[in-house]
This record gives structure tokens, C-alpha cells and sequence, in this order.
């Protein structure tokens, strides 16, 4: 359990962390030029399990294609995840283009303002709508996000795993005693800056503006904290990919279920790794007549959260297009000339070479 802290105590924290922020702060993020609401609902999905320097080239070209809510909600999915491909976490962006619909076809095109009506909408989670709220509407709402969490086990010395029931209740209360009545979107920003340049896994105590009220650096044990959760070993999991090539250098590739992995996405057709290439060609229809090469690429390592990735290519030169694209519901294209959805490895498979003289 965390030391109690009285209230003299909040108001000393937040007033150092916002005297820091004055002048040490992120104040030249794209999502706060202009703050508006609808910049601040997309910076903060995609800023879920994503550092900002990733975040700011794939922000600015989303609001470029997409510079309202209503813009984002008449478009195709395929546009919105072609917007985001390489960014990961997809299912951030249906959820998006989801509750964009929601947003329009409900609420007047109009995202509410409170955290409560915030977390109705798809993908936004307590600590996302308390952001959004007190940057975007100035409310007071607590945020808990990563940064938040190392910056208060740390001033705290929390002992326990931060992902923990019992850690993270005992979090929120800090969070909510910490936060002020007053600059709330400032202090959400510092605070959250402060995790990120500062308090960092591997911390930068000597510019801490709360480094004296930290109780794990009072016991020289800052790296200590978040204790870390157990996790189970990753497993590996091994596939084949197959990537038909047509005598216009197409590449074929079909739609990905709507959940899971990639959801939504487009790809080369993925098999079990064992999947030999004339019972590929015989279950997509494919006449092993039509094929004129086929190579076996080495294989390319993806890193998901709970599993490990071996990606087999296995490339199929053809002599002419057969019609898998509309009997399997696939299309043909060109890589880098389209505008559909696809994962990072997607990319590098349909772009890889598939013989020697390419």
C-alpha cells in the first residue's frame, strides 16, 4: 500500500510537475495545433501502446485524409486501415472508424464530452476518455496511462504488479488524489510528459521536478518500480504465406477475418506451415498448368505481445491471372499503387523479390 498523502501534498505535486512542464513541456505535438476534439480523440487511440514519435507522421497523415469526424465516418474501412498500416494494433482503427459512424449517425457528429459518455464509444477505455476529456474539454478527469502508472509506483514505492486488480485500484486513487482543479489539460499533458522524457524505464532522476517527494528514489530503488507482472513464455507459431505473382507483376491477396491478428486487413493467402504448394494451388483453384516458377523465401520473424511469428513466403510465378480474385473474394495489385489495408509484414512479403533476376 501507498503512503497517504494529504491533501498540501497534491497541490505541491502538481504545482512542481506544471512549473516543469512551463518550461521543459511538449508543446509543439500536431494533436494541440489546434486542440480541437476530433484531433485529440485520434491522437489519443493512436498513442494507445505507441510512442509519440511513431504516432506524429501517421497523425499527420490521417487528419490530412481525414480532417473531421465526418469525413472519417463516410469513408471506406479499407481507406481508414490503408491510412493506418504499419502502426499496429489495428483493431484501434476500426474502432475509430466505428465510433465515428456511431458519433455521426447518434450524436449529431459531435463527440461528448464527459468521460463517462466518452467510454460508450468503441475503443476508449477509462484512462483514453479522461484524457481526451480534460485536453479536449478541460474537464477534471484522472489518467492512467503507462507513463502515469511508472511516475506514480515510483513516487509511491507501489509495490505489486501494475497490472494487478489490487495495484491498479490503489493507482487510480493516486491518480485521482494528484490531480488538480485547476490547468487539468496541462497537468494531464505534464504528467504524462514526464513519464515520457523523464521517468522512463531507464530514469532520468537528476531533472525530476518531484524527485524529492519520490519515495523509490528516497530508497534508491527506481528501477524497482512498476514491478513487472509474470508473463508466460511466448510461443512460436509458424506459417507459410503464398505470393502469387502474375505475368503483370500483381500480387494477390485476399481479405483477413474482421477479428484477431491483422483483423480487417488485407494479405497473401496464410497457411499452416506445412501447406505444400500443389495443395495450395488445388484448394484456391489455381490449374498447376498456369504456374511457371515457384521459390521458397527464408523466413521472416514477427514479434506480437503473446507470440512469436516465423513467416514462410513461398512465391508462385504464373504464367497468366487465374480467377481466384473473384471467385475467393482476393484482389489483384500492385504493391505500393492501392489504397487497401495492410500489416507491415504484408508489405514486405507482396515487396520481396520472387527470383533471383527480379
Amino acid at each position: 500500500m501507498a503512503q497517504a498523502y494529504h491533501p498540501e501534498d497534491r497541490v505541491g505535486f502538481a504545482n512542481r510537475l506544471l512549473a516543469w512542464w512551463d518550461e521543459h513541456g511538449r508543446k509543439d505535438l500536431p494533436w494541440q495545433h489546434p486542440r480541437t476534439p476530433y484531433r485529440v480523440w485520434v491522437s489519443e487511440i493512436m498513442l494507445q501502446q505507441t510512442q509519440v514519435t511513431t504516432v506524429i507522421p501517421y497523425f499527420h497523415r490521417f487528419v490530412a485524409r481525414f480532417p473531421d469526424i465526418h469525413a472519417l465516418a463516410g469513408s471506406e474501412l479499407d481507406e481508414v486501415l490503408h491510412h493506418w498500416s504499419g502502426l499496429g494494433y489495428y483493431a484501434r482503427a476500426r474502432n475509430l472508424h466505428r465510433a465515428a459512424i456511431l458519433v455521426v449517425d447518434e450524436l449529431g457528429g459531435v463527440l461528448p464530452a464527459s468521460p463517462d459518455e466518452l467510454r460508450r464509444l468503441p475503443g476508449v477505455g477509462r484512462s483514453t476518455a479522461a484524457a481526451i476529456a480534460a485536453q479536449a474539454f478541460g474537464i477534471r478527469a484522472p489518467i492512467l496511462d503507462g507513463n502515469v502508472r511508472r511516475v506514480l509506483a515510483r513516487q509511491h514505492r507501489l509495490e505489486g504488479p501494475a497490472t494487478a486488480s489490487k495495484t491498479l485500484r490503489e493507482l487510480w486513487r493516486l491518480a485521482e488524489h494528484h490531480t488538480p482543479q485547476d490547468r487539468v489539460a496541462d497537468y494531464t499533458q505534464a504528467i504524462m510528459d514526464l513519464g515520457a522524457t523523464i521517468c522512463r524505464r531507464t530514469p532520468q532522476c537528476p531533472g525530476c521536478p518531484v524527485r524529492d517527494t519520490c519515495q523509490a528514489h528516497a530508497s534508491e530503488e527506481v528501477e524497482r518500480f512498476p514491478e513487472p507482472a509474470k508473463r508466460p513464455p511466448k510461443r512460436l507459431e509458424r506459417r507459410r504465406f503464398f505470393v502469387l505473382i502474375d505475368p503483370a507483376g500483381r500480387r494477390y491477396v485476399e481479405r483477413r477475418p474482421a477479428f484477431g491478428i491483422w483483423g480487417g486487413l488485407w494479405s497473401p493467402p496464410e497457411r499452416d506451415a506445412d501447406e505444400t504448394v500443389a495443395r495450395f494451388l488445388a484448394t484456391a483453384g489455381i490449374d498447376r498448368n498456369l504456374v511457371d516458377e515457384t521459390r521458397t523465401g527464408s523466413v521472416m520473424h514477427h514479434g506480437f505481445s503473446h507470440f512469436d511469428l516465423a513467416a514462410q513466403p513461398v512465391y508462385v510465378r504464373l504464367k497468366a491471372s487465374p480467377p481466384v480474385a473473384h471467385e475467393n473474394g482476393g484482389r489483384w495489385i500492385r504493391p505500393g499503387k492501392h489504397t487497401l489495408g495492410l500489416s507491415t509484414l504484408a508489405v514486405t512479403l507482396l515487396d520481396a523479390k520472387a527470383s533471383p533476376e527480379d
